[in-house]
């Protein structure tokens, strides 16, 4: 059967079709009697307004476009799952799409987002160039998540890497640990943060700062820890790593399982996210906790400050990070 359309619902209710679109947006003009004939007749047909059209026949759009750096990652999920609550909330519908973490595949999947005139967009963790998200903000609201900017039309979202980092050294120092390396993020946005906040807790405690070159994703956790492999003895490797992030620690644990090394008896690992990922009982990562479903509220939250409130200073959303103790971490035993 064909999908009802606003002339199926006019023609049983006895209406215009103009009628039925002023009540399908909730306008004041129609009065009682009739809105409740235009509901009853939609309800009959089982008619759904088509929130696509609406929002391409109006200035205003409740559709908020979303774009996900890596599908593959739990954090974005819950970071997704918050500001779905939120959503809720406020009445907005969500538009998802991604550019696996590929600034090219990213421009494309922002003007798919933007062809959809959307009320706002919502970038999580985008490697765009800055110029691109510049440009989307001219058309309206942007919100970057795990990302700053210092462009007015443009809100943000992070947690504090500085701090993040921070405590777990602070948890490992005071495990007894003294080799502590960084596998670092590399060109996410959120890593120069952690970095920092890695070497100035190092420098603080007296001991030598190592960040080997890494990424987000638990291959190139492998990739670093076979690389420390290279460079060290048994009896000379870290005790302890600090990984970019939990996805980055999974592919870290599994190279040193490979390698013989086990964890935490031979190397303590720490993460970053507190993902569900390491929550698993199997893996039971010692990690650092964004508030994750905070941030996806806050996100959504600053751009109906935008789009209903009026808004019109950025807003500089910053959470701060915790520690999670679980079984990757322990004392050292050389």
């Amino acid at each position: 059967m064909a999908r009802p359309t606003m002339e199926d619902v006019a023609a049983r209710a006895g209406v215009s079709r103009a009628l039925v679109s002023l009540v399908m947006r909730d306008s004041p003009k129609v009065s009682a009697h009739r809105r409740r004939a235009v509901l009853a007749a939609a309800k009959d047909l089982g008619y759904q307004p088509h929130t696509m059209a609406r929002s391409l026949a109006s200035r205003t759009s409740n559709i908020v476009g979303v774009m996900v750096s890596d599908l593959r990652n739990a954090f974005f999920a819950d970071v997704v799952e918050g500001m779905d609550a939120a959503a809720q909330d406020a009445g907005f519908e969500l538009i998802l799409n991604t550019g696996r973490r590929s600034a090219a595949r990213e421009r494309t999947a922002l003007e798919s987002l933007l062809a959809f005139r959307p009320g706002g967009i919502i970038l999580l963790s985008p490697v765009l160039p800055a110029a691109a998200i510049r440009q989307a903000a001219q058309q309206g609201p942007v919100v970057l998540v795990s990302r700053s900017s210092t462009v007015a039309d443009i809100d943000t979202v992070n947690d504090d890497g500085d701090i993040g980092a921070a405590l777990a050294v602070d948890h490992l120092v005071a495990l007894g640990h003294r080799r502590i390396v960084h596998l670092d993020g590399g060109a996410a946005f959120t890593s120069a943060a952690r970095r920092r906040g890695y070497r100035t807790a190092m420098q603080r405690h007296g001991l030598e700062p190592m960040v080997v070159p890494s990424e987000h994703t638990d291959s190139a956790g492998m990739a670093a820890v076979r690389k420390l492999l290279n460079l060290f003895s048994r009896d000379t490797f870290p005790t302890a790593l600090i990984c970019g992030n939990d996805f980055n620690a999974v592919g870290a644990m599994s190279a040193l399982e490979e390698a013989g090394l086990r964890v935490p008896h031979d190397v303590s690992i720490v993460g970053y996210d507190n993902t569900s990922l390491a929550a698993l009982r199997h893996i039971s990562l010692t990690t650092i906790d964004q508030p994750r479903i905070q941030m996806g509220r806050l996100a959504v939250e600053a751009l109906a400050e935008r789009l209903r409130d009026g808004r019109t200073d950025p807003v500089r959303r910053r959470v701060e990070p915790s520690l999670v103790v679980r079984a990757t971490t322990a004392a050292p035993t050389n």
